[in-house]
């Protein structure tokens, strides 16, 4: 008896421990914004654990893609470059869809990146994307999930 409900804990732990590793490497949602005329297709981080690795260890990224930060709060968020290989722009951007400003960061540089104000959402691109669509602060993202009060 004590070796069967043994067996039943392990195999519940197993099971527990191979969906969360399958959920860790799940895809990431995708969807498409546009910024001005320009179309960006961007996969969508919106929980702690995803925001967190964001675009850490990989080594390209097509040209017209991105990664939409939704941020749970509205702040002043910051982003750092710890373990990212590639150089990128990011754009904060406030709860209506206005760039508040447009950073290019380095690869694997430990500094901070910080929106210039209240921010709900960030963008990031390959480094130049915006700057080679003349898309300064000001520009309109549409497209933007909406994000429910509280959250």
């Amino acid at each position: 008896m004590r070796t069967l409900t043994f067996d039943r804990a392990l195999g519940a732990l197993v099971l527990v421990l191979a969906a969360s590793f399958a959920h860790a490497d799940a895809p990431l949602r995708t969807i498409g914004v546009k910024i001005g005329t320009h179309a960006l297709k961007v996969e969508v981080v919106d929980t702690d654990e995803t925001r967190s690795k964001g675009l850490m260890f990989r080594k390209t990224m097509p040209a017209n893609d991105g990664m939409l930060f939704v941020f749970e709060d509205v702040g002043y968020h910051s982003m750092w470059m710890k373990n990212t290989y590639l150089p990128l722009s990011v754009a904060f951007i406030d709860g209506e869809g206005k760039i508040l400003n447009i950073l290019d960061m380095e690869p694997l540089m430990e500094i901070t990146y910080t929106a210039a104000g209240p921010a709900r959402y960030a963008i990031e691109t390959n480094k130049g994307w915006f700057a080679g669509k003349k898309i300064e602060a000001g520009a309109k993202v549409t497209g933007l999930p909406l994000v429910k009060p509280g959250r």
